[in-house]
């Protein structure tokens, strides 16, 4: 017996029920549920997603069974509507349509009024008594089958229809008469004879055929590939098709088809929310064919229909216990329901209508904190384009940072800051940002690069600093010395307005309108929810007392990384920095390192203020020394006047730090073995800012990380250089302050000799920026070149740099976290790369045992909420 591929729906009964979307494909499952109970729906059958894929697999050919289950369902349906498909006199018609598990609105292709021909029109006349709706039924019959099935562009149709609205002086189609419609038929079927080479089908069974494959077929064409990479749906997955008997809403005036939800999908709102058409089919609503009415006139105009369908609405709601999102047409003033899914909406709408329907007792705590997406918060938490702005983008980089900006177009950091100094607002626009130009990305609204990643020294930065970034937009072509820009035939000069969209990676030219972000009330009683649920912890990378207070206001639980060399740049504190690097000795290191000590302590006393009561996770020095020192004989030149150190001093030194390699060369904890005065002085300035703030009463939490640990015995120098100083600074104060020393896993080897690093450290912290770029042997700043090919070619699932590559990297992280507990059974485990912000990485963080994610401080909501769905998901 060959397996079951059709389910059957009708009469009040159905084969399928809501719970089989994974068989039956969304529209399947609602449709089944919807008739068991006993909503309105018009009889049909599901051919199951299981049914597309077994086509794919077997060279675009049916599965065994298929075709006599068709034929079967076929029969059972014309009982049910009392009328039989092909026949000449009373026509059953059907509808085609396609139905992934998941909502893919417009991504697959549906087909109406399938049956007709030559003949069955001819029956359709005389047995509805309108010979208008039927020819109006065919002509639109022909051009979706003919744009679906047979590859004819709907534009080809739709000069024709123009050309026949303007011959007769009428507007709208539906002021078109039988006669004219009649014409369009021919003129139509001429197309499709002339493009195709062949006569328009005209055997039912074969024109059911040939839809039903386009619908397969359709599952894989680019928007809807496009559409599933973008929200993470497998391609493996397959489509249902549904056909059902055609109800008309294209009748008469007693007719109409629409669209709308249960509430309104922008806001959250309890309202119903949508739009329909009188006498017209449901592709005139979607398509934007005819400007369609506010749903609440349908009560004025009918009010039967409205009566029927607002009782329905209200059902589906309750039923589901979530908003839906449902299709219906009228027919003789009979409402039939065609459709019914959960809603697309807005992360606005989302925490709304989660928070509303548990207060209202629809759905619990738990469903509530699982109806709001993580992915969506971004929208909250950043100013964005207004939705009712229209506009052209001319580029396309990496959405590096979310949010948007608007501002005049300037060339380098120094630019940056004096302009907004005079109150301008500005885009930072650099082939690629390095830890120079912080002060300028900080006075900037945005930043745009050509070139970096989406963990490039600007997206990063941009993300703690909750600043729009696009990045690696490679069309665009930078100047510099020119102070100008150019893309795709546009010339951008410097002062002009440019606005970018740091969530889709869009530039755009001169100013578009953005909107606020608003933190609602409802969506901080929702992270509270999600905090009842999660069991990870989740910190913030935070640099400063800013990003740190900004953490802390966002529910951050603790720093997870402070990036100690972002502090070196600000005002004298660079000069002090070189001069310990150009020092020919230990003493003259020492002596240049006195002058940062003072500034680092500060910085210190910032971030346990603003934290107190909270970890706060400090990572010694990790950038190589010639990150500090300028590269170029224009900037050379400019330090040299400006800290009064010999040009050719400067540039020698340049050249003797020089790397082919610095991400993999003198840097880290490899630094501090060779100049350990560097760790010593972070060191001292670290315990002195805890001691003193401990004896004014505030509780600080230090914890020392030590970076690219690779072998245990770096670690061990190390740490006893931190313990020996921070002995020295208590017993001097008379003040004991409880901390912790540990390490940033992000080296292969370390994974792999964790039970050795472990015996040293008393946490872990996994950099998963650089252990993905370590295990894979891939440059982060590089991969923009080439990793988009690699995804679209499905080598990788995702970018590795933005969603944890678990079946590679994940396996070093349960390694590392596996074997430091068997020497070290309370080891605090953590990551602090940007995937401490992605949902994924978070549900294999939950999964691999960690206690703690830390993420840029504007992302610790998504992380709040991540973690509880990955709690409740399990």
């Amino acid at each position: 017996m060959s397996k079951k591929w059709v389910y059957f729906f009708g009469n009040g009964k159905a084969e399928g029920k809501g719970t089989d979307k994974e068989l039956l494909g969304g529209k399947g499952a609602g449709l089944a549920e919807m008739t068991n109970i006993s909503i309105p729906v018009p009889p049909g059958f599901t051919i199951t997603t299981e049914a597309c894929v077994e086509y794919y697999s077997n060279n675009q050919q049916y599965p065994e069974g298929l075709t006599t289950q068709m034929i079967e369902a076929m029969g059972k349906l014309e009982t049910a509507v009392g009328k039989n498909f092909g026949d000449i006199a009373c026509p059953l018609l059907v509808s085609v349509r396609s139905g992934a598990r998941v909502s893919m609105p417009g991504m697959m292709d549906t087909v109406l009024n399938l049956g007709l021909n030559d003949e069955t029109v001819k029956g359709l006349a005389s047995s509805s008594g309108n010979e208008r709706f039927a020819y109006d039924s065919y002509r639109r019959f022909i051009q979706m089958f003919g744009d679906v099935v047979l590859g004819v562009g709907h534009g080809k149709f739709e000069r024709l229809l123009t050309d026949m609205k303007r011959a007769k002086n009428v507007d709208e189609d539906t002021k078109l008469d039988a006669a004219d419609l009649k014409k369009l038929v021919d003129q139509y079927k001429d197309v499709v004879s002339t493009e195709t080479g062949r006569n328009f089908p005209q055997e039912p069974k074969e024109q059911l055929k040939l839809a039903v494959n386009a619908v397969f077929e359709s599952w894989n064409n680019q928007r809807a590939k496009t559409y599933r990479k973008i929200n993470k749906i497998p391609h493996e997955w397959g489509t249902g098709v549904n056909v059902q008997a055609m109800v008309f809403g294209n009748m008469g005036d007693d007719c109409g088809t629409g669209v709308a939800f249960t509430r309104n999908p922008s806001t959250g709102d309890k309202e119903f929310f949508g739009e329909f058409l009188i006498n017209a089919q449901g592709e005139d609503v979607v398509a934007g064919i005819r400007t369609p009415n506010p749903i609440i006139e349908l009560k004025t105009v009918m009010p039967e229909a409205f009566a029927q369908l607002e009782k329905v609405y209200q059902t589906l709601e309750k039923h589901y216990k979530d908003v839906q999102d449902i299709e219906f047409t009228i027919e003789k003033n009979k409402l039939y329901m065609l459709q019914t899914r959960s809603g697309k909406r807005t992360a606005k709408a989302a925490v709304k209508i989660a928070y509303d329907m548990f207060r209202e007792g629809l759905i619990d705590k738990r469903t509530a904190v699982l109806r709001v997406a993580p992915q969506q918060v971004d929208q909250l938490l950043h100013p964005m384009i207004d939705p009712k702005s229209s506009y052209d983008a001319v580029a396309k980089g990496l959405p590096a940072s979310p949010g948007a900006a608007v501002g005049k177009a300037v060339f380098t950091a120094e630019e940056a800051e004096s302009w907004a100094q005079r109150g301008e607002a500005v885009i930072l626009v650099r082939k690629e940002t390095s830890p120079e130009d912080i002060g300028g990305m900080h006075a900037a609204q945005g930043i745009l690069t050509a070139t970096g990643g989406m963990t490039s020294h600007a997206a990063v930065v941009a993300r703690g600093m909750g600043k729009c970034c696009v990045a690696g937009c490679g069309s665009i072509n930078i100047d510099e010395k020119g102070r100008k820009f150019t893309v795709g035939g546009h010339l951008i000069k410097e002062g002009d307005f440019i606005t970018i969209n740091g969530t889709t990676g869009e530039v755009i030219l001169g100013q578009v309108e953005l909107i606020e972000p608003s933190l609602s009330g409802e969506f901080a009683e929702i992270l509270t929810w999600a905090d009842e649920f999660r069991t990870l912890g989740v910190r913030a990378n935070a640099d400063t007392p800013h990003d740190a207070q900004v953490a802390r206001d966002f529910g951050a639980e603790g720093i997870g990384l402070c990036r100690t060399e972002h502090m070196f740049f600000d005002g004298d504190r660079i000069d002090a920095v070189r001069e310990m690097i150009l020092a020919y000795d230990v003493d003259g290191r020492k002596k240049a390192l006195e002058k940062v000590k003072p500034y680092q302590r500060e910085d210190f006393e910032g971030l346990f203020k603003v934290m107190e009561g909270l970890p706060v996770t400090i990572r010694l020095l990790d950038p190589p020394l010639h990150e500090f020192i300028p590269h170029t004989d224009e900037d050379v030149e400019k330090v040299s006047k400006a800290s009064g150190i010999a040009f050719d001093r400067l540039k020698r030194k340049a050249q003797e730090l020089h790397e082919f390699n610095p991400m993999l060369g003198h840097r880290g904890c490899r630094l501090a073995v060779t100049f350990p005065e560097i760790y010593e002085m972070q060191a001292y300035a670290i315990f002195e800012a805890a001691c003193k703030l401990k004896k004014e009463g505030v509780n600080v939490i230090p914890e020392v990380m030590i970076p690219l640990v690779g072998h245990y015995k770096e670690l061990e120098e190390l740490k006893e250089l931190v313990d020996n100083v921070a002995a020295e600074v208590m017993e001097k104060t008379g003040v004991k302050v409880d901390y912790l020393v540990g390490t940033m896993i992000e080296l292969p080897r370390a994974a792999l000799t964790a039970d050795e690093i472990a015996a040293h450290a008393q946490f872990f912290s996994f950099g998963t920026n650089d252990l993905t770029q370590t295990a894979l042997g891939i440059s982060r700043d590089d991969a923009g070149k080439f990793l988009p090919q690699y995804v679209e070619k499905g080598i990788f699932k995702e970018d590795p740099f933005v969603s944890i590559d678990q079946s590679g990297v994940g396996q070093l992280v349960e390694m590392g976290v596996a074997k430091g507990r068997s020497v070290r059974k309370e080891l605090k485990t953590g990551i602090c790369g940007e995937h401490g912000g992605d949902p994924d990485s978070i549900a294999f963080c939950q999964k691999a045992g960690l206690n703690y994610v830390s993420c840029s401080p504007y992302r610790v909501p998504v992380a709040r909420l991540a973690a509880a769905h990955a709690a409740l998901k399990g």
